[in-house]
């Protein structure tokens, strides 16, 4: 019980903060974009080797390909929000994720949503609301380009989760490729359409500047995606759910302490009221999966 707490801290910890090391590798000329297509494409290279009969059954199941994109999605987003953006900002509208989930729930699985569930949803919303407003703005709404990718990388976390499920009879090793598959190309994609406008630096020389960084940025990830696989096979999923909100911990604090980000009193009140609805969702689980 205990290693797979730990393995699940470890997890948290790596992603809570891998926006200083997307920053740094940003400042030595490979922009967010890039790296995360890098770690990715390593990421699948390996699991190709080991398992080169997965891109067989990803490429035989369209299912996986949507999965494919919702991976791509997020990770480009959550990525380089956090490098354009306030950590803090983006990684609260990023844990919006739970409305996401309840909402495409219904649509993609079929599930009801209950009262508490709509409370939820209205919970996590104003927590948001108070998140993004500032004085003389009007309306709470997204007003910075790290805003917009924070909300959209959690709208893409939770469509992830959900195919996960819609598609859990699918082998491990496909739907492991798909993600990584989708980490690497959609990233890639996005930042040369881009880079072709000049909005995103485009892939520089090669490195070994760079290179280094990025290849132990990759193992950081690969380790911290094996401790995700020991902790949540052996841990119930709500536990599992309750310790990965530490990464939102984690994010925070490194972003005040080392991103030199204040936390203003509207921030705060947000973010516990983010929090909350996602504990709130967590211990509703909890009470229909003991229901007699």
């Amino acid at each position: 019980m205990h290693g797979a707490v730990l393995a699940l801290l470890f997890n948290a910890l790596v992603w809570g903060l891998s926006w200083w090391p997307f920053r740094q590798l940003d400042t030595l000329g490979l922009a967010a974009l890039w790296s995360t297509s890098g770690i990715y494409a390593l990421s699948a290279f390996c699991l190709l080797a080991i398992r080169p009969g997965a891109l067989g059954k990803v490429i035989a199941t369209p299912g996986l390909w949507a999965l494919m994109l919702a991976s791509g999605a997020t990770n480009a987003c959550f990525n380089w929000g956090v490098t354009v953006g306030e950590v803090v900002r983006v990684v609260l509208l990023f844990y919006l994720m739970p409305v996401w989930s309840l909402l495409g729930a219904r649509w993609l699985l079929g599930e009801t949503i209950k009262a508490s569930g709509l409370f939820q949803v209205l919970c996590a919303v104003a927590g948001a609301s108070l998140v993004l407003w500032r004085p003389g703005m009007g309306l709470p709404w997204p007003s910075q380009l790290g805003d917009w990718l924070g909300l959209l990388g959690g709208i893409a976390f939770a469509f992830t989760n959900l195919l996960l499920r819609k598609h859990a009879d699918s082998a491990p090793e496909a739907r492991a490729l798909a993600m990584f598959l989708g980490g690497a190309l959609l990233p890639a994609g996005l930042a040369l359409s881009l880079s072709a406008f000049g909005l995103v630096a485009g892939l520089p020389a090669f490195s070994w500047t760079w290179l280094l960084p990025l290849a132990m940025l990759t193992i950081a990830f690969v380790a911290a995606n094996i401790a995700l696989q020991y902790g949540a096979a052996r841990l119930p999923a709500r536990i599992t759910a309750l310790v990965m909100l530490s990464e939102l911990v984690f994010a925070v604090f490194s972003a005040v302490m080392i991103g030199g980000e204040t936390l203003g009193l509207l921030t705060v009140f947000g973010a516990l009221m983010i929090l909350g609805a996602t504990l709130w969702g967590l211990f509703d689980i909890k009470r229909e999966g003991t229901a007699p």
